[in-house]
């Protein structure tokens, strides 16, 4: 026995992990940890739209509040968006992240505890804070984390859970809402951001960029400029349109954007490089994602209350009807892509912008109180079909117009643009909402819809003449669509959520 207790034992020799090993499994972290993140944050944004005829009786909200709801988040995700980039290139990308994720959960957790309408706002202007943390520094992160070679296919994953997310909005609000409560749309934000914060400090490694000035100055000045522009949009009608408080709050608020273009043009570091806007094909493709999304994002925030304040569907059942719009991108998003490597992206860019120009006439031509749904269905896919074909392709033309060296900022500054459309774009067709109809009945409902929708398909038209003033350019060799699959990605999330600020990092 003793022998046998002595006797060398034969053991296995084991192959340590390779190189190879090592860096797949580093690079399907990144993809896990990223995805979630910006599924979490992309997810949230439409998560809300279904939710909101709740959310007003059960908060006794006004219209006022419904937008500030949404412009809250949205507004101060565009300000900071090119702001918290910056941070992460100094303080380190993944210490961001991982702050951003801690603000994002934190905000998602007050949010479901609101009291009342303003503290929601609030904590949906915190939110926008950490999303704008999130979005930019995931892609920088995962790009970082993955070989060349694998990296297309990790950005393909990544951009699907983005499309994922957005066509799942309405749906997952509308499930939500309808079988728990409203409250717990924001409640699902809290478990996945607790697990990801010390995933990302495990899993994700650090890095920083050669950044080494922050604009605080003119991240202030615009926020307050743009706020106070906003804020006189909103309480124009209730207000009315002469009275001191809604003429000061345009006053300070331009008073306060020319002060901001002042700066940024003398600033040795601005956050927005204005001197791009020389270029006629940037400064075009820039006015053309803003009054897409003017347009488009202004009338989907009424669109959604119809179905179920005019309607009577359930947040369930309106976010399913939605789906032929929202969803359409994940449908067609390959075949467009193929599209613009064979004609180009500016005649796609200009056929989506008539598109959906044409859906919103026709929508407004045709709701009435009592219309049925199946009437709805086409010009709901023609309304998707256009979307994917602006969103696929316009980040070719963004990045086509500036030096290669500049391309980060472009899409940065771009991303910035198509989020304050959709602000300005609830803010001013709510007004016309206001002037002409309100909640008092389906009827009253209709009759300020119809108006607002009216204005938001003109002023998609406006894009198209905007997308027209675009250099034309060659259609893309298989090469240069590879290279634009990270900007792309991002682009189908823009509805309204959300582009990188430095997606080329």
């Amino acid at each position: 026995m003793t022998a046998a207790l002595t006797r060398p034992i034969a053991i296995e020799p084991v192959d340590p992990p390779t190189p190879q090993r090592a860096d797949r499994h580093r690079g399907a972290w990144a993809v896990l940890i990223t995805g979630l993140a910006l599924f979490m944050a992309s997810l949230d944004n439409l998560v809300v739209t279904t939710a909101l005829p709740v959310i007003r009786v059960h908060l006794h909200a006004g219209l006022s509040g419904l937008e500030w709801t949404v412009n809250a988040y949205t507004l101060t995700f565009a300000v900071l968006l090119l702001t918290a980039a910056a941070f992460g290139e100094r303080f380190g990308r993944r210490r961001t992240f991982m702050v951003g994720i801690a603000v994002f959960t934190t905000a998602s957790a007050l949010a479901a505890l609101a009291p009342n309408v303003g503290f929601l706002i609030a904590a949906r202007a915190v939110q926008g804070a950490g999303g704008a943390m999130i979005m930019p520094l995931s892609l920088t992160l995962l790009s970082a984390a993955v070989k060349p070679e694998r990296r297309n296919a990790a950005l393909g994953i990544w951009g699907a859970i983005g499309g994922a997310a957005i066509a799942l909005g309405p749906l997952v609000g509308g499930a939500v809402t309808t079988g728990w409560s409203w409250h717990y749309i924001f409640w699902l934000n809290v478990p996945i951001g607790i697990v990801l914060v010390p995933l990302a400090w495990w899993k994700l490694a650090e890095s920083r960029g050669t950044q080494s000035r922050l604009d605080i100055r003119g991240a202030l000045l615009v926020s307050g400029g743009l706020l106070g522009v906003v804020l006189g949009l909103v309480r124009g009608n209730a207000s009315g349109w002469t009275s001191s408080s809604v003429l000061a709050s345009f006053v300070i608020g331009v008073v306060l954007l020319a002060a901001f273009i002042r700066w940024e043009l003398q600033a040795r570091a601005p956050m927005l490089n204005l001197r791009m806007f020389k270029n006629r094909g940037f400064a075009a493709i820039n006015m053309t994602g803003l009054l897409f999304s003017f347009g488009m994002f202004g009338t989907v925030f009424f669109l959604s209350q119809f179905l179920q304040t005019v309607q009577g569907y359930s947040p369930l059942g309106a976010g399913l009807r939605v789906l032929p719009w929202t969803g359409m991108p994940m449908l067609l998003a390959p075949v467009v892509g193929l599209l613009a490597q064979r004609v180009g992206a500016k005649p796609l860019v200009v056929t989506g912008l008539i598109l959906q120009a044409i859906s919103l006439t026709w929508l407004a031509l045709l709701l009435t109180a009592t219309t049925p749904y199946s009437d709805m269905v086409p010009a709901f896919i023609v309304a998707g079909v256009g979307m994917t074909l602006f969103f696929v392709p316009v980040a070719s033309l963004v990045l086509g117009s500036v030096p290669k060296d500049l391309e980060g900022l472009a899409s940065g500054t771009n991303a910035a643009f198509r989020e304050l459309g959709g602000v300005f774009g609830i803010a001013l067709l709510g007004a016309v909402f206001s002037s002409s109809g309100g909640y008092a009945s389906t009827q009253d409902y209709v009759n300020g819809l119809r108006p607002a929708m009216y204005v938001g398909a003109g002023v998609v038209a406006i894009g198209v003449v905007m997308a027209l003033l675009v250099p034309s350019r060659r259609p893309l060799s298989a090469s240069a669509l590879a290279s634009l699959q990270r900007i792309q990605a991002i682009s189908l999330h823009d509805t309204p959520d959300r582009l990188s600020a430095q997606a080329l990092l």
